[in-house]
């Protein structure tokens, strides 16, 4: 069973700024934050950004991503635009995508990082 998912960062003051208010538009809080790491959940932490353990600056895995499954397509809307606002870059505008499945809609974003970040629903409206 997956625990969680953690992304590097190079810069958790930029992390936070730009998560915090993603984070809140999907429904989830800042859940840990310590010297090296900051984490988001809805109890536990689900989600967390990391400096790296070695030392060295984050980099992005290629052809690596995080999904968010929210219950609209105004909360994929929502999403995107709070990620563009807080500094965050487009990756993929809010729409469907039916080569997934009919009502396959989402969002595609990179986080100042650039480490890619999506959100989608199923519901049909």
């Amino acid at each position: 069973m997956l625990h969680h998912v953690s992304l590097g960062t190079s810069d958790l003051d930029r992390a936070r700024a730009f998560y915090d208010p993603v984070m809140n538009v999907l429904g989830l809080r800042r859940t840990l934050d310590v010297e090296e790491a900051v984490g988001y959940g809805a109890g536990i932490t689900v989600f967390s950004l990391n400096i790296p353990a070695d030392g060295e600056q984050a980099s992005v895995g290629n052809g690596v991503h995080v999904a968010f499954e929210v219950e609209s397509r105004v909360a994929v809307d929502a999403f995107y635009r709070a990620a563009l606002a807080s500094g965050g870059t487009s990756n993929g505008l809010p729409g469907l995508r039916p080569e997934y499945d009919a009502n396959y809609y989402a969002a595609f974003v990179c986080d100042p990082d650039g480490n890619k970040i999506e959100t989608l629903t199923f519901a049909a409206s």
